[in-house]
Formats: C-alpha cells, sequence, structure tokens
C-alpha cells in the first residue's frame, strides 16, 4: 500500500508539472517560453522512465523507476540549474531570449529521450536501472537494432539529454558543468558496467566490443587488454 502511494503521488506531481510547463509555454509570456520547454521536458523524461520501467522490468517496478531522486548530485545539480537561470533571467533577461538556442537544446532533449528509450526498449527484460553483480539466468547480450550502432545507447541518450535541459534555460555555466559531469559520470559507469560485461559475456563481449564503439565522445570503456 505504502508503495502504491509513492508511485501515485509521484504520478500527480510529474503530471503537475507536465500540465504546468505546457501552460507556460502556450499561455504566459514568451520571456518564460525556454522554461516552459524545460519544465515539460523533465516532467516527460521521468515520467517516461517509469512507465518504460513497468513495461520491460514489471517485476522491479517501484518508485525509484522514476529516478527522480536518482542521487545527491543529480538534485544539487538541478537546483543549481535554477538558481543560474533565475538569477541570469533577473541580471540578463535578454540572455533567455535566445530562442534559437534553446531550440537545439530541445532538439537535444528529444532525440536524447529517444535513443534512451529506444534502448530500454530493445534491450527489455536485460535491460537494469542498476548495475547488475550477477548473472540472470535470462540475461542475453543484446547487440541488435540501436545497440548494433553503439554499445551503451541509454547513456548516450541521457548524456545529450541531461546537456539539452541546460541549453534550453540558456544557462552558459551549468551547460559547461553538465557536460563535464555527465562526461565523468558516464565514463566511470562504463568503465565498471564494462568490467561486468566482460564477466557475464567473456570473449562474445570482446567481439562486441571491437565493432561496437560506446557512443559516448572519448569514453571508451574498460579494455581487457
Amino acid at each position: 500500500m505504502l508503495l502504491l502511494l509513492q508511485i501515485v503521488w509521484r504520478s500527480i506531481l510529474l503530471g503537475i508539472g507536465q500540465a504546468f510547463g505546457i501552460t507556460v509555454t502556450f499561455c504566459c509570456s514568451t520571456s518564460y517560453l525556454s522554461l516552459g520547454w524545460y519544465i515539460s521536458v523533465m516532467s516527460f523524461f521521468h515520467f517516461s522512465e517509469f512507465v518504460v520501467t513497468s513495461i520491460i522490468r514489471p517485476q522491479n517496478l517501484t518508485s525509484e523507476s522514476f529516478l527522480l531522486n536518482h542521487s545527491k548530485a543529480y538534485g544539487i545539480a538541478a537546483l543549481v540549474s535554477w538558481v543560474e537561470y533565475w538569477t541570469e533571467l533577473w541580471l540578463f533577461p535578454g540572455l533567455k531570449n535566445s530562442y534559437w538556442i534553446s531550440g537545439i537544446g530541445l532538439f537535444l532533449c528529444i532525440g536524447g529521450e529517444i535513443v534512451r528509450k529506444t534502448a530500454m526498449l530493445t534491450a527489455f527484460h536485460n535491460f537494469d536501472h542498476l548495475i547488475r553483480t550477477q548473472r540472470e539466468e535470462h540475461h542475453q547480450l543484446v547487440t541488435g537494432g540501436i545497440y548494433s550502432l553503439c554499445r551503451h545507447p541509454s547513456y548516450v541518450g541521457w548524456f545529450y539529454w541531461s546537456i539539452g535541459t541546460q541549453i534550453i534555460l540558456c544557462n552558459p555555466w551549468c551547460s559547461v558543468a553538465y557536460l563535464i559531469a555527465s562526461w565523468t559520470f558516464f565514463n566511470e559507469r562504463v568503465f565498471e558496467e564494462e568490467v561486468t560485461l566482460l564477466h557475464f559475456f567473456g570473449k562474445e563481449y570482446v567481439a562486441y566490443q571491437s565493432k561496437v564503439p560506446t557512443g559516448l565522445p572519448f569514453i571508451h570503456g574498460y579494455n581487457i587488454n
């Protein structure tokens, strides 16, 4: 019962956020257009994480599947980006009216969202939000579809989505900070995950590594050699 309540109130919160983002986009001053886009993008990302997880791994579905409390660092980064947005809107309002820049950010977010959710649905029950330390009986190495283009498409999508959120807001400082922080996070994450994948799949994964890149800029993963 407690789990259901946690899921319900998070869903309601994200639904309100989505409705508010759409309202700001279409009904408020154009000065807040990018803010409306940002709120809508954030709300949709977190709700869609839960929905897709409910499809591919319903047995693992919890309130954590929204990824709203991904980590303290994630929460702090979001808070800092909001502070930058409102500070710059107050001091340099013209900076937030660069709609073509916000459009680039929106494009990155939509593209990143599509790539990530495609990766999750392609991997299906082989996907997990957490790095597995033990191989499950049904766990298979997925190399088809979007995984034939890059080894970690879900991370690729999230990487560009996270940067896109700051470009939408025309946050110059956080755009750079998110780029550095996201790259550092995924560099470590890919390295750690590939250690386990090599343990699970051995030569099969080595062969896959040799043919397909990670998809993330200047990130090569763990090389057994």
